[in-house]
Formats: C-alpha cells, sequence, structure tokens
C-alpha cells in the first residue's frame, strides 16, 4: 500500500511536467464575464491533467502488485475489487475526456451534451456495479451487497441487489457531478480529494485488520471483499493527487479538467460501495456535498422566485465575489473537507468500539 502511495506521488510530480508541455495547445476554455479574478489567466493553463494521476493510479496499483512477488514468490493477480476501482476511475475519466476533447480541441463550446454524460455514467455506474453485486469471491464475499449499508451492512434496510445496483448508479452520477461541480478554483477538487482518499485508506485498512475473513473469532470483523486493494487503490490515488496538486495549487500550471474531476468522483462512488459505507459519503464528502447543495439551492431560488441566494454559484464562487482570495477559499475549504472527513472516520471508529463493547 505504501509503496503503491510512493510510486503514484513519483509519477505524478515528474511526469505532469512533460504532460504541461504535451498539452500546452490545448488550453481551457473559461467565461470570464462576471470578472472572477480566479479566472484571469487560466485562458494560457493547459487542461486534461487529470490523465496524470488517472494512468499514475493504475500504474502504481500493479506495482503494489509486483512488490508482493518478493513476500509470496508467486504474482499476486488483480482481484475484482480492485478492476472495479479502476474501472471506474478510468470509465468516468473517459467520459470526461470527450468532454475535454470537444471543449478544447474541437472548440464546442458546451462539450459533451449532458445527456450523453448521464448516459456514460449509467452505463459505467450500471456495468461496474453488476460485477460488484454478482462476482463472488473464493471466501463467497461481494463488493456490494443487497443492501443499504453505513459502516457495514444494515441487516433492516435490505433492497435487494437489483435495488443496490441503482442506488449504486444514483451514488456514481451524484459524486462524480459533485466533484465536477468543486473543480473551479486551483487545488480545489485535487486537494479535497486527496483528503476523501487518504480517510478511505483509514477506513480500508481498519477493516483489513478486522477482516472476517482472517480474524472470524476475534471479536467484530466486518464482511468485506478485499480491503487491502480498497486501501491500495485509495493510497494510489492520494498519492498521484498530491503529486499533481505541487503543479495544480494556486496559480495551477496545469489543470485536470472533466477527464480527472469526473474520474475521481466515479472512485469515490466505488470506494463507498467497496467499504460498505454508501450512507457514510455524506459525511466522508461533506465538502462534495456542501459546494453541490449550494447550486441547487441556488438553481431552485432562482425558478421559483426569480432572486439568488448567493452572489453566484457553486459557493466558492460567492466567497470569490465577496473579496475572499482564491487561495484562502481553497486553504478553508480543504480544512472543511479534512473535518468532515475526520468525523466519518470518528463515526467508523466508534461503530467499531460499540460492536466491540456488545
Amino acid at each position: 500500500m505504501l509503496i503503491g502511495a510512493i510510486v503514484a506521488f513519483v509519477i505524478s510530480i515528474f511526469i505532469t511536467p512533460f504532460a504541461i508541455k504535451l498539452l500546452r495547445r490545448w488550453q481551457q476554455p473559461v467565461r470570464n464575464e462576471l470578472g472572477l479574478a480566479s479566472n484571469e489567466g487560466k485562458q494560457r493553463t493547459p487542461t486534461m491533467g487529470g490523465i496524470v494521476f488517472v494512468c499514475a493510479t493504475v500504474i502504481a496499483y500493479a506495482v503494489g502488485h509486483v512488490s508482493l512477488l518478493p513476500l509470496q514468490g508467486r504474482p499476486h493477480l488483480p482481484t475484482v475489487t480492485g478492476l472495479m476501482l479502476l474501472g471506474l476511475l478510468v470509465g468516468g475519466a473517459f467520459i470526461g475526456l470527450l468532454d475535454d476533447i470537444l471543449k478544447v480541441v474541437k472548440r464546442h463550446p458546451g462539450g459533451l451534451a449532458g445527456r450523453y454524460k448521464i448516459l456514460g455514467q449509467i452505463v459505467v455506474g450500471a456495468g461496474f456495479g453488476a460485477m460488484a453485486l454478482y462476482l463472488p469471491s473464493p471466501e463467497g464475499y461481494t463488493v456490494g451487497t443487497g443492501h443499504l449499508s453505513l459502516v457495514r451492512d444494515l441487516p433492516w434496510a435490505n433492497i435487494t441487489e437489483i435495488g443496490a445496483l441503482v442506488v449504486f448508479v444514483l451514488v456514481v452520477m451524484a459524486a462524480s457531478n459533485s466533484v465536477n461541480l468543486t473543480d473551479g478554483l486551483d487545488g480545489l477538487a485535487a486537494g479535497s480529494t486527496a483528503i476523501v482518499m487518504a480517510a478511505y485508506v483509514v477506513i480500508a485498512f481498519w477493516q483489513y485488520r478486522h477482516w472476517c475473513a482472517e480474524v472470524p473469532k476475534l471479536g467484530p470483523c466486518y464482511e468485506v471483499r478485499d480491503p487491502l486493494e480498497v486501501a491500495l487503490v485509495a493510497g494510489a490515488a492520494a498519492g498521484a493527487l498530491v503529486g499533481f496538486l505541487w503543479w495544480n495549487t494556486s496559480p495551477a500550471k496545469i489543470i485536470m479538467g472533466d477527464v480527472g474531476s469526473l474520474g475521481l468522483g466515479c472512485l469515490i462512488a466505488g470506494m463507498a460501495m467497496a467499504t460498505r459505507t454508501l450512507l457514510l459519503l455524506p459525511v466522508v464528502c461533506g465538502l462534495f456535498v456542501f459546494v453541490t447543495s449550494s447550486r441547487i439551492i441556488q438553481y431552485v431560488s432562482f425558478k421559483t422566485t426569480g432572486k439568488r441566494v448567493f452572489r453566484m454559484s457553486p459557493i466558492h464562487h460567492h466567497f470569490e465575489m465577496a473579496g475572499w482570495s482564491e487561495v484562502t477559499i481553497v486553504t478553508r475549504f480543504w480544512l472543511l473537507a479534512a473535518i468532515s472527513a475526520s468525523l466519518a472516520i470518528g463515526v467508523f471508529f466508534a461503530e467499531f468500539l460499540r460492536a466491540a463493547g456488545g
């Protein structure tokens, strides 16, 4: 897991400068009718940088498996869990890549039409959700189940496997669009997602240390599939994002684009499914919920009353128009993301202590 994180960080921090040179011909199209300070100069900033950390995460996952050879003496093959998570990351990134190509290469101002984005998210979510639900491990565990989950499956919340698939598709759509909305200031989405991935490293590694397949008689355990795989992917993604942040913080030398934000959103949804923490996801991703809620509130208010609640939505632009600097907004939002993720870890750990004490 540590090797995967380090490899992803090294790849991301050293390959991104080459990506900046390569992608410089395709620059971020930014409309700035309102004169936002954060948009000044972004017309000349290369986009589609998410390709770097998506590739770094996939490569680091493979290296993490290769690093086990001296310990096991045999290949440690990729699992359904790992393939599902990486498939969600790459699948979401592919949708975003199509959108970015239409915007910056074909100079299509609207990019990929919204209905096609939604269709792509449904296909990616349903395809990998079905893999998670219907391909069991030799121990009999599947990545997902027909129950809603908070910190583990809720026995009384049986929604059937078809219902679970529908819920997962909705979570994929919500998470990917939330990260996409948050990607409006230099480093905001990348830093916030790195914090979320770090939280899932803690959750997944704790599940691995108390995994029913390994310690079925040593107190409360987690009936999940391949938790160390989840921790490996989360650690690799976090490392890749930290490396990318070196170049993405204000003033950004490169922007992740939709290829990055949609891929990360799909991966976050997969993390929630793999760790059986679907209902905990709004707490883990509290900042993304905050940003998305501001957009919904603004839209509903304007459509129903003709009045705006915020000066501009999403809410980071509201604070920008109120006079906050971009760096101040991003730093404070990172703090909110860290507080929310820490609260989620606290809830997760408190439930374990309750179960152990009971």
